[in-house]
This record gives C-alpha cells, structure tokens and sequence, in this order.
C-alpha cells in the first residue's frame, strides 16, 4: 500500500489519499452519529418513562389494609410502549418496599432511597441490576392521600442498544459503497482536471533545442494549471531568445575573429613570398602588431561580456563625483581628441555623486566619449554635460558632432556586434562590443542608457544613475 501513495500516477495517488482521508472522516462521522443517535433514543426513553410515571401515579391505589396496589390492567393495552421491559417499585422514605413488580422477583431497582430522591423534579440515571441487566431509572417524589413515597419506574436498555446497533450495522454496511462511489468521482474528476497537464507533459516531450518555438497548451489562463503553463511558455520564450542570441554571438564572434586572423595570415604570407628590406619587414611587422591589438581588444571585450553574463563580476561600490569620473576618462581619450583637432568641453556640477564602481562605470563612459571621438568629423566639438535631474538622478550626456544615428537604428545600437556602418566601423577599429558593454555597465548599476537627436547634427548618448543621497 505504501508504494501505491508514491505512485507515479497523480490521478491515482489524489484518488487514494483522498480515500484514506475520506475514510477516516466517514468513521468519525458514524461514530459521532451513533453516539448522537444513542443519546437521543436515551433522552426519548427517559421521556417516555416519565409519561410512564405520571401514568402510574394515578393508577396506584391503597388497599384496605394500608397496603399498596395498582391497577395493571392498563398495561396490558397493547398499544402501551416497551410494556414488557418495564419494571416498577415504589418505596417509603425510609426504604421500604411498599409495591414491588413480579419480574424484580423481589430484588431492588436501585436499592435504599437517594438524598432528596426524585423531590421537586425527576431523578434520572442508568444503573445494573443484580443480574446484570443494564436498565434506564426515573424516579419522583409522590404523595397518595397524603402518604409519602417514591416512585421507580426503569426501562430495560437492551432494545435500545439493539435498536444503536442496527444503526450502526447500516452505516457500516453502506460506508464501502460510500467510500467506494467517492473514490470513482475523485478519480473521475481528477482524470478531467489534470486532463490539460497530460496534454502539456505530452507537448513538453516534444520540446528540444532545435524546437523552443514550440509552447504549452493554454486551456484555461485563468485558473493554476494555465497560469503554471503561462509561466513555462514566458521560460520557454526566454529560453529561445538566450539560444538565439547565443548564435548571434557565437556567428559573430567566429566573424570576427576570423576577420583578424585572416588579415594576420594573409600579411605573413605575401610578406614570405619575397625579400624585403629591413624597413618593409618593420612595416609587416606593425601591421601585424595592429591587428593583434585589434584581436586583443576583441577578445578582452569578450571576456568582459561572458563573465558579466555568468554573474562573476562582484562589483567595488563606492561614491565618487561624476564630473570626477568625467574628467579622468577625459585625460585618457583627449590625446584621440587632440590627433583630430577636435575639442572636449565639460560643464556641470561636481557635487553631483553616484554610488558604485567606479572602474565599471568608468568603462561605460569611456566607451561613450570614445565613440564620440571616432564618429566625430575633425575641428568638431564634443560636450560632455553633468547635471542633477528630477526624482534624484543624475545624467551625464556626451554630445557630438557625427552624422548621428537614424531613427530605427537607435534600438539596435547597444545589441552586441551591431553596426550602423559594417566597413567604415571595422576600419575605425571598433567590434561592436563597446556600447554593448557600456549598457551592461549601466544597468548593472540600475541605470539607463540611451541615446537621442542632437541639437544640431549628431548625437547625444546619455547615462542615467540613481543619486547618492
């Protein structure tokens, strides 16, 4: 029986914990029954004896010789109830027999006579006779033509039990059935409740790394076993878009890898097909250096990106002035700046502080200035602007002067490995990783970035962070 509860059938486990619990519960419901149903054929007896001796009380007469008699001929009407299980004795108060019934065969009911026995009311208990017989008593207080005595008058319990018994056989008898009838609707209802998890394990089967299109069955979004389906179709989507962008990464990353290593080979190669002078072997030399500076800067970019996806990163908070931050990554890039002929303006408060680490944040914002840098035509001006903004955030915007970014590119330009320009970014020495770990850097701090129009021409990306307050 134990190894049928841990079955693996639900619908079976649910009808048969049901059952014992069922069960159970039936049993105490007939016991309970029962016991209400004794008591209540008790209190009717006790009832039925009191109308009994309010009966005998007008029928007790007192003989010429002081004597006690009753007339017995009402009690063989047979309309009289348990007439035949009944006993009676009356008693002087000082415990004498005064009248006894021929089925006593002269033994007491209950024995002398009780403190204040049956006076101003009726006495009522269950007591054994001298032969074992358990009966039901009620006695009272009388007076016959001003003569005390007590009244006894006790009914035989044994029809009563009978009549318990026969009760409790019934309920008894029909408690299998019952059990029975109650399992074969749980089962039944629990086969048509859990009929929809049948059809999502069935299509859950299904379910592989070539097909996370596929999704559960929804029957009903309202009640456990949808919601539970809602919520494993909201993984599953989850789920494909992780593998998708693992693809995308995966094709992009081989892409540009490649594109490195091709170039390397390819200036190894040509450069052994003749001789050169010292001066031509330094300058295959530096192309070749560029190009692992290049495969260097990638591979360090993606070394950032995984371990920033498997949570490895454990970041150094500390508060620090955003202009601070600003004007350190500016004496970093400026010497970009400067070969362009391009200027860095900043302007701001350097009260405006931020809580959180600083090399991280550091990154994002380098990240930012030096797109500028590159995208930015010679001679041009880059604004680097640090403010306070309502709802204490503070903002750092990097504006310049490029040939900014279309309207349906600005949401794609933080994916990883987008360009706008595949040819011109390539040959600018970007991988398409840098704004892509600039919005890592950012959120992770539960930032926003984002990017806008301009004023004028070009761009303007910005850099939202909760305030140190």
């Amino acid at each position: 029986m134990p190894s049928l509860f841990r079955s693996g059938n639900l619908r079976l486990r649910l009808t048969l914990w049901y059952g014992s619990a069922f069960s159970i519960l039936l049993l105490l419901h007939i016991g309970v029954a029962t016991y209400v149903h004794y008591r209540q054929l008790t209190n009717q007896t006790y009832h039925a004896e009191i109308q009994d001796l309010e009966t005998t009380e007008g029928l007790i007469y007192q003989t010429p010789g002081g004597g006690i008699a009753m007339n017995e001929d009402y009690f063989n009407n047979p309309q009289v109830r348990m007439r035949l299980d009944r006993h009676m004795e009356i008693l002087a108060p000082d415990g004498r027999i005064l009248f006894q019934d021929t089925r006593l065969q002269g033994a007491s009911i209950d024995g002398p006579p009780l403190p204040r026995e049956g006076i101003g009311t009726y006495n009522e208990r269950a007591i054994r006779l001298s032969d074992g017989r358990k009966v039901l008593v009620i006695s009272h207080f009388h007076y016959l033509n001003g003569r005390p005595m007590i009244l006894r008058v006790a009914y035989d319990e044994a029809p009563l039990i009978a009549n318990v018994a026969r009760f409790l056989g019934v309920l008894l008898l029909l408690a299998p059935v019952t059990i029975v009838l109650a399992m074969w609707v749980v089962f039944t209802v629990a086969s048509r409740a859990l009929s929809p998890l049948s059809s999502m394990v069935r299509r859950a089967e299904k379910i592989t790394a070539e097909r996370l299109s596929e999704r559960l069955p929804v029957h009903d979004a309202s009640d456990d076993l949808g919601q539970a389906a809602r919520v494993f179709n909201g993984l599953l989507q989850r789920l494909e878009d992780s593998f998708s962008q693992l693809k995308r990464f995966t094709s992009d990353a081989s892409h540009e890898l490649r594109t490195p290593l091709a170039s390397l080979r390819s200036i190894g190669e040509v450069s052994l097909q003749n001789v050169h002078s010292s001066e031509a072997y330094r300058e295959v030399i530096a192309s070749m250096l560029e190009e692992v500076r290049r495969l260097t800067h990638l591979v360090d970019s993606l070394l950032v990106i995984s371990r920033a996806d498997s949570g490895q990163i454990a970041l150094q908070l500390s508060t620090f002035s955003c202009m601070d931050l600003v004007q350190e990554v500016v004496s970093v890039v400026g010497i970009l700046a400067e070969d362009k002929h391009q200027v860095i303006r900043m302007t701001g408060s350097v009260e405006v502080a931020v809580r959180a680490d600083r090399g991280i944040l550091r990154q994002a914002i380098l990240n930012l200035v030096d797109n500028a840098i590159k995208y930015s035509p010679s001679e041009s001006e880059i604004l680097i602007v640090v403010k306070r903004e309502p709802e204490e955030i503070a903002e750092v915007s990097i504006t310049d002067q490029g040939p900014g970014i279309p309207q349906d590119e600005q949401k794609r330009i933080f994916d990883r490995f987008y360009r706008i320009d595949q040819g011109r970014s390539r040959e600018r020495g970007g991988t398409g990783l840098g704004l892509s770990i600039a919005k890592w850097a950012v959120e992770v701090h539960s930032g926003t970035i984002g990017v806008r129009e301009a004023e004028q021409n070009g761009s303007c990306f910005y850099v939202r962070l909760p305030l140190n307050s």
